[in-house]
């Protein structure tokens, strides 16, 4: 799989040779601290970045390095202490509650590694819970469609027990496609398949990219899943550590053992960041 061209990008966004569109998501000097005084953790360090429409980005690091927090702060999961979340170039991060619950369900796509389907409901009315619960009509030929793509055209009717977890993680993919989001979060969708179906279900995301035009953020710990995206980027102590355009498995390992054995030497040191470094064979570290 070839590597898509990707312009370097600033936090705002501006690309050399590409019209002004904005972005999927940016981020803007996000910061996550919990709790107070000598106890507080800072999860995320002011974190800029930008996810370009279209593109599969991977988003990995050391245990304890923010990922799930970003992925949070990112989704409109969760609120940051101090920055700005801006999805499609409209800041999220002010808005209320419900107006946050109503863009994720129409705007927003999730895949978690636990699946999330509601067991007495077939697989069909798994899919089309989103515009359910956006209070859209029920698109029942685009879930057929959605359902077929994803090789279970067959199985609507069944319920999610009635499936394996690959299957039942390829209809979680059909349910977040089915509002055709601006964007799709992914939380260690392959964390509970094997290598075989893992690879499968990725190739479906790497799809959903290329063909349907989704833009996909994916939290992994596996270098093999990371290779299926355009970038990745690293997180380090709640800061961005680097990022690798095209990236191959090796590489990925490579670096994230480098990041996880200097977050190690860190421990207790109060270091509030880690800096870039290069990446060796493969790929480019990069400013994200």
């Amino acid at each position: 799989m070839g590597p898509r061209a990707e312009h370097p990008q600033t936090a705002q966004g501006q690309q050399v040779g590409r019209p002004a569109e904005p972005p999927a998501v940016e981020l803007r000097a996000v910061r996550r601290l919990y709790g107070r005084g000598e106890g507080a953790v800072q999860a995320l360090r002011g974190i800029d970045l930008v996810l370009p429409r279209g593109s599969f980005t991977a988003v990995m690091g050391p245990s304890g390095s923010g990922k799930s927090t970003f992925l949070q702060c990112a989704a409109g999961l969760d609120r940051p202490t101090s920055g700005e979340v801006l999805l499609g170039g409209e800041p999220i991060t002010g808005l209320s509650e419900r107006r946050l619950t109503e863009l994720r369900r129409s705007r927003i796509g999730f895949v978690f590694q636990s699946f999330n389907l509601l067991p007495s409901l077939t697989v069909q009315q798994n899919v089309l819970l989103p515009q359910r619960l956006a209070g859209r009509r029920q698109d029942r030929r685009r879930a057929k469609e959605l359902l077929a793509q994803v090789g279970l055209g067959e199985h609507a009717g069944r319920r999610p027990g009635q499936l394996s977890g690959g299957q039942q993680q390829r209809v979680a993919i059909a349910r977040a496609l089915i509002t055709e989001p601006e964007v799709v979060f992914a939380d260690e969708p392959t964390g509970a398949l094997d290598t075989r179906t893992a690879q499968e279900v990725l190739g479906l995301l790497r799809r959903a990219v290329d063909t349907l035009g989704a833009t996909v953020v994916m939290v992994t710990h596996d270098p093999v899943a990371a290779s299926h995206a355009d970038r990745v980027v690293f997180l380090a102590d709640g800061a961005l550590a680097g990022a690798l355009h095209g990236p191959d498995p090796r590489t990925v390992a490579d670096l994230l053992v480098r990041l996880t054995s200097a977050a190690a030497g860190h421990a207790g040191s109060g270091h509030g960041g880690t800096a870039y470094g290069g990446t060796g064979h493969g790929g480019t570290a990069v400013a994200a």
